[in-house]
C-alpha cells in the first residue's frame, strides 16, 4: 500500500458547503450563521439557514467554553433566544459532569487500572473537571 493510499480524504462535501458568519457583543458570547452556499457561492435555497452559539462560564477550574445550536428563524431572533439556549446548554453540561462524577465514585478500582487520585478524570477533588462549584464571574 503506498503513502497515498494511507492519506485521508480532503475533498470538501460541495453538498454541505455554507457560508459562516459570527456576530459577538465581545463581552458574553457568539452567534455563528451558517448560510448554505452552492458551489459558486449563490445562496442554495433548499436547505435552511442555521444559528449557534458560543459561550464560556468561568469555573474553579478555569474557563469552560459552551456551544449549544439555537433554533431560529432570523438572526435576530437568534439573538433573542441565546440567553435561554445558553442557560440550557450550561444545565445539560452540570448534568453530564455530575453523571461522570457518580460514574467515576461508584466504579470499582482493580489493581492496575491506575485509581487513586491521579486516575480517572484528571485527577481528585476540584483539580480535575469543574464539578465541584461553578462559579459565575
Amino acid at each position: 500500500m503506498s503513502e497515498a493510499d494511507q492519506m485521508p480524504d480532503m475533498s470538501l462535501d460541495t453538498s454541505a458547503l455554507v457560508q459562516e458568519e459570527t456576530f459577538t457583543d465581545g463581552r458574553v458570547g457568539a452567534i455563528r450563521r451558517m448560510t448554505p452556499v452552492n458551489t459558486d457561492g449563490s445562496r442554495d435555497e433548499s436547505r435552511p439557514v442555521t444559528y449557534s452559539g458560543q459561550s464560556q462560564v468561568m469555573t474553579q477550574g478555569g474557563a469552560l467554553p459552551l456551544s449549544f445550536d439555537i433554533e431560529a428563524d432570523s438572526l435576530e431572533d437568534a439573538i433573542a433566544k441565546f440567553p435561554d439556549a445558553a442557560n440550557q446548554a450550561l444545565e445539560d453540561m452540570i448534568r453530564r459532569i455530575e453523571e461522570m462524577q457518580r460514574e467515576q465514585a461508584t466504579s470499582i478500582v482493580t489493581p492496575g487500572q491506575g485509581g487513586g487520585m491521579g486516575g480517572g478524570m484528571g485527577g481528585g477533588g476540584s483539580q480535575g473537571m469543574p464539578g465541584g462549584g461553578i462559579q459565575f464571574r
